[in-house]
C-alpha cells in the first residue's frame, strides 16, 4: 500500500474533524515567514491532544518545545476558565512568534511562553501538572521524562511526540535523536509509576509515533 493513501486519509479525517481556521492557518504562515522549520504537528494530531486534555479536565499543562505555538493553541483551548499553560522554548525567535500567535488566538492570558532551556527550567518548576506534552530535542527525552514524572499528578498524562522516528528505533542508528527516543521508550515501558503505550502514526507528517503515559494513582 502506497504512502499516499495514508496522507489522503489524513486529509480526509482533518477535513471532517479539523476544518480550516484562519487563526491556525495564520500560525503556520507566520512560522514560515519567520523561517521556522516545518515540523509542526498536524491538525488531526492537534485535535487528538485537545481531546486528551479535555478528557482528563486538564487545568495545568506544561509543554516542552513551543515552536510557533500551534500545539500550544490546541492545548490551551482545551483548558477550562482559570486554566494555566506553561510552554518552554529555547529559541527566542520561536518564542516571539509563539507569543504573537497566542495573543491572536486570545490565549495570552492563560498561556505563558518561557524562553529557556527545558533542562534548566524544569528543576525550578513546581507541580502538579495535569498534562505534560514533550516535543523538544529528542536526545534529552530521557531526562525530560524524569522531571515529567515528578511534576505530573497521579492520574495525569505525559505525552511525547516523535518517538518512532520513521521506524529507525528498530535499528542501531547513531543519530542522537533516535538514541534519545529509544532510551525514552525503554524508560517509559519500565517505569514503575507509569502505565504507557506508543501509538504509531502515519499520514501527512510521515511515519512516527506518540507516547502516551498515565501516572499511576499509587
Amino acid at each position: 500500500m502506497s504512502g499516499s493513501i495514508f496522507e489522503d486519509v489524513d486529509v480526509y479525517i482533518d477535513s471532517l474533524f479539523t476544518p480550516d481556521e484562519d487563526i491556525l492557518s495564520d500560525v503556520l504562515s507566520r512560522a514560515a515567514a519567520a523561517g521556522l522549520p516545518d515540523i509542526h504537528i498536524s491538525p488531526g494530531q492537534g485535535k487528538f491532544l485537545y481531546l486528551l486534555a479535555k478528557m482528563i479536565g486538564a487545568k495545568r499543562i506544561l509543554e516542552l518545545g513551543t515552536l510557533a505555538g500551534y500545539s500550544t493553541i490546541w492545548l490551551g483551548r482545551a483548558m477550562p476558565p482559570g486554566g494555566k499553560l506553561t510552554t518552554i522554548e529555547i529559541d527566542p525567535v520561536h518564542a516571539d512568534v509563539a507569543r504573537t500567535s497566542l495573543e491572536e488566538a486570545g490565549l495570552s492570558d492563560r498561556c505563558e511562553v518561557v524562553t529557556a532551556s527545558a533542562l534548566e527550567a524544569l528543576p525550578k518548576l513546581e507541580g502538579p501538572f495535569d498534562l505534560i506534552f514533550i516535543d523538544a530535542n529528542k536526545e534529552s527525552y530521557p531526562a525530560y521524562l524524569s522531571h515529567a514524572v515528578r511534576l505530573t499528578r497521579p492520574g495525569g498524562l505525559i505525552l511525547a511526540d516523535n518517538v518512532v522516528r520513521r521506524g529507525a528505533v528498530l535499528g542501531n542508528s547513531m543519530d542522537p535523536a533516535v538514541i534519545g527516543a529509544k532510551a525514552f521508550n525503554q524508560a517509559l515501558a519500565s517505569h514503575p509509576r507509569l502505565e504507557a503505550i506508543v501509538l504509531q502514526q502515519v499520514g501527512r507528517k510521515g511515519h512516527d509515533g506518540l507516547a502516551i503515559a498515565r501516572v499511576k494513582d499509587s
